[in-house]
């Protein structure tokens, strides 16, 4: 005989067995800080939008892909622009710094949504790794 699933109130989540039963708290309330971290990854096929603490915690995040834009798309301009809407829109931050990475296409307008926001820059750092001579090259083809 089967054991008889305990009812609980919808005040967290609670696990029985391998079943998670509850509610799973939704991202609407976020902490509100008054500064913070703004990161902006863009590469060619996504943009991620992150934004944290100034000790680094995160606390709201997007991403092109989250926002429904699919395949090719995710990696244009209007789908960063989105992506940094949502990140930060939870947030009540009135200072914050800027860290841009990659070379992508959402590097710009992510930068603008978030300076239309309303939010006041501390400054505004291109983070993007570049390589000091990087990897052995290929050897010379022979035909």
């Amino acid at each position: 005989m089967a054991k008889p699933i305990r009812k609980i109130s919808s005040l967290g989540s609670r696990r029985i067995g391998s079943r998670r039963i509850g509610h799973i708290s939704s991202r609407k309330n976020v902490r509100k800080i008054p500064k913070g971290i703004i990161h902006v990854q863009a590469s060619f096929n996504n943009t991620i939008v992150t934004v944290t603490d100034v000790r680094g915690r995160v606390i709201s995040w997007s991403s092109a892909g989250t926002c429904g834009f699919k395949g090719p798309r995710k990696g244009t301009p209007f789908a960063a622009q989105t992506a940094a809407r949502d990140a930060i829109r939870p947030v009540g931050m009135q200072r914050a710094e800027v860290m841009i990475k990659g070379p992508g296409l959402g590097r710009d307008a992510a930068l603008r949504t978030i300076f239309r926001s309303g939010i006041l820059f501390k400054f505004i750092r291109d983070v993007t790794p570049m390589p000091h001579n990087g990897c052995r090259p290929p050897k010379k083809r022979r035909v």
